[in-house]
């Protein structure tokens, strides 16, 4: 899958699915549950015991899920991952030589980051998105909404504290895309297999995101129709 596909799937589905378990085989039970649910946008982040064989076995097993590596820290492992066949690096931080080093592999990269300064050096770097973690504990999406008015060219991911009580409210603030964890994959649902409760949450996300993007096409629809009052 080439780089603007991959930006493009991250940008329509909006909801990657950070698959945060503690082993090989939760990890590839919550990553089918979570694409049958019709999100098909992994992120394998390398706490995830044999992460890479994960993404690996993901990425020749599955087609149409888009898998990911996140929390990558070095080029070395980086390069890791891209070798496991993972399509997109996430970060918690801002890893410059990873950014550039996936820029220069024409990889998406999606750096974190939490300021402003952090924000514009993320994308500077020649990021494709930049996730701002833990976003929830330090404003939400007030905060959002306030880097979106500061930045508008830049396509941010809430990610840290998403729920389904502010999801869509990010959305509306500004983020392009939401990067969710155990509210969309609860321990105990990977615990007792339960993968009707996982692709349920799944839709529901969707529903989130939808449901903010609908609210924004309605406004500019109604600013348009009044003149731009």
């Amino acid at each position: 899958m080439k780089k603007h596909e991959v930006r493009g799937w991250i940008e329509e589905t909006g909801v990657i699915a950070a698959v945060r378990v503690f082993s090989e085989e939760d990890a590839l039970f919550a990553a089918q549950a979570v694409a049958e649910g019709g999100i098909p946008i992994i992120e394998i982040p390398l706490t995830v015991p044999q992460a890479t064989q994960v993404i690996l076995h993901l990425v020749k097993n599955h087609p149409r899920m888009v898998v990911g590596a996140g929390g990558v820290r070095k080029v070395a492992t980086a390069r890791q991952c891209l070798d496991a066949g993972a399509q997109f690096l996430t970060g918690d931080g801002l890893h410059p030589a990873v950014t550039e080093f996936a820029a220069l592999e024409g990889i998406v990269t999606i750096p974190g980051a939490l300021t402003p300064t952090e924000v514009m050096d993320a994308w500077e770097a020649r990021s494709d998105f930049v996730k701002v973690v833990p976003c929830a504990q330090i404003g939400g999406e007030t905060y959002i909404g306030s880097l979106h008015r500061m930045f508008p060219h830049i396509p941010l991911i809430a990610s840290g504290g998403v729920n389904q009580q502010n999801a869509s409210n990010f959305i509306i603030a500004g983020a392009i895309a939401l990067g969710v964890g155990r509210e969309l994959i609860p321990p105990e649902a990977i615990h007792r297999r339960q993968q009707d409760r996982i692709g349920e949450l799944a839709r529901r996300f969707l529903g989130f995101v939808k449901a903010g993007r609908d609210y924004l096409a309605a406004r500019a629809a109604r600013r348009t129709a009044t003149g731009g009052e």
